[in-house]
């Protein structure tokens, strides 16, 4: 009667049981009025039963099973209406009365006087001489009994231990697919609440996805390896380490302007030509430290993949270039140096920088400072080459002594491979002349060195490094007089 008490007062109640409770409720009127002639056609004998069935026994037979089954999905479907502490005790209570009603009947069998007691006692072997086989078939009910409790137990709480197991994944972390869990109404709500959670959990792995994409735009992953940290939340103020890496400074100079431009295409132009820059930069296994304006300075890990990067560099440029109609042309200078640098954390708790703290930025100035003075695409220190594989070839001329930040002296080059064609081949004609005057120069033999020099600018009148020795020379050689 409960049960049908539930299903009348859900207002959720589905229109398939609905439909299957009404069925029901039709089919079971017939099953009891056609219940006496399933009995009657049932005669015990004193050793077994006769089946004598008619047309209204059969029919009762029919209504009765399609009530049962009818009975049984109703029941089913109440079950797992309810929440697990009443599924559970309404689930056991057919059983324990059918084992209850059972046992007492086995135990006063042989007390009843009827044809169909004698014959049930007849095939059970039950009389009231012999409690021997009572007994048995007491035990072999109760085991019935223990092992349909036991089954009906583990049905309805299967989906507690899928619980259990669901919990420990989504401590790991999110669960790909969608959670299920079933059983009874009361998962119901377990399995939305956690399908909740996990959708929290993507919804916040997304968000730290999409944070680390967005922080290596502004931080790049290498830094973080540089610094042995996984995370922008690992830095730590203060925190520095010592590499031995190549270090770019890139500055993007204008060849042509005939014309002003706004605001806006100033910014444009620049950033049309940095981003053709920096996905060379990444190509090559470098990344971007800082970004000065027209400026950029970046760090490789090898002196190799810093001048492929360079040469690289210059070819697209040249490329730019050409594509451009009406914008002004852009030209490559570079400063590259290569040795030990320090990468740390400056700044404030509230606001940290991570970039190179060392003083090779102040060289590298230095030598953007040299390359625009004497108007070199490219110019490097002797570490550069030294750092070199033997097998690799490139086209470079010595420029002179070069003293660093740290008052050490080393040469510095400068790199033919990126000069226009025509200027690189009388480069390559006159460098020999041109380093035995700096080799002159660098000894205080001027008279020697402007002698070469002169003789540089006679067959490259364009080359602005021969012509700034070939006055260095003339000073030296007045103020000797």
């Amino acid at each position: 009667m409960y049960m049908f008490f539930s299903f009348a007062k859900n207002k959720d109640m589905k229109k398939s049981t609905k439909i299957l409770l009404v069925l029901y409720i039709l089919i079971l009127i017939p099953s009891i009025i056609f219940g006496k002639d399933i009995f009657s056609a049932l005669k015990a004998n004193g050793q077994g039963f006769e089946f004598d069935f008619n047309v209204n026994s059969i029919a009762g037979l029919v209504c009765n099973a399609l009530s049962l089954l009818l009975g049984t999905i109703l029941f089913f479907r109440f079950i797992t209406s309810r929440p697990m502490d009443k599924a559970i005790f309404f689930s056991s209570m057919p059983l324990v009365l059918f084992y209850g009603v059972t046992l007492f009947l086995i135990a006063q069998l042989a007390t009843y006087q009827n044809d169909t007691a004698r014959t049930v006692s007849a095939l059970l072997n039950i009389t009231a001489d012999n409690n021997y086989n009572t007994i048995l078939w007491a035990v072999l009910v109760t085991l019935v009994f223990i092992v349909l409790l036991f089954l009906n137990f583990i049905i309805l709480c299967r989906p507690v231990s899928r619980v259990e197991r669901i919990v420990a994944r989504l401590g790991d972390g999110k669960v790909k697919d969608k959670i299920r869990i079933g059983g009874v109404k009361q998962f119901e709500t377990i399995e939305h609440g956690l399908n909740k959670i996990n959708e929290n959990y993507k919804e916040k792995d997304q968000t730290v996805r999409q944070f680390k994409v967005e922080s290596e735009k502004f931080i790049p992953k290498q830094f973080f390896r540089f610094l042995g940290r996984n995370s922008i939340s690992q830095l730590e103020l203060g925190r520095q380490v010592e590499k031995t890496a190549a270090t770019v400074l890139i500055k993007l100079t204008r060849v042509r302007n005939e014309r002003d431009m706004t605001l806006e295409e100033n910014f444009h132009f620049v950033n049309s030509y940095v981003n053709v820059i920096s996905p060379i930069i990444r190509k090559f296994g470098g990344f971007i430290d800082k970004y000065l304006g027209e400026g950029i300075v970046a760090v490789f890990p090898s002196s190799q993949e810093s001048l492929d990067c360079v040469h690289a560099m210059a070819r697209a440029i040249e490329i730019k270039n050409r594509q451009n109609k009406t914008l002004p042309n852009v030209a490559l200078r570079v400063a590259l140096a290569y040795g030990e640098i320090s990468f740390g954390i400056i700044g404030e708790q509230d606001r940290k920088i991570p970039t190179i703290v060392s003083n090779v930025m102040s060289d590298l100035e230095k030598l953007d400072e040299i390359a625009r003075l004497i108007g070199a695409g490219v110019v490097f220190v002797k570490p550069v080459i030294d750092a070199l594989p033997l097998h690799y070839k490139f086209a470079y001329r010595l420029l002179g002594p070069f003293t660093t930040y740290s008052n050490t002296v080393t040469q510095i080059f400068q790199d033919i491979e990126v000069s226009p064609k025509d200027n690189a081949k009388l480069i390559l004609k006159t460098k020999a002349i041109f380093e035995k005057g700096v080799l002159f120069y660098s000894h205080g033999e001027y008279q020697k060195a402007c002698t070469y020099m002169e003789e540089v600018l006679q067959v490259n009148p364009s080359d602005r490094c021969a012509y700034v020795y070939f006055n260095k020379c003339k000073e030296k050689m007045s103020q000797l007089t």
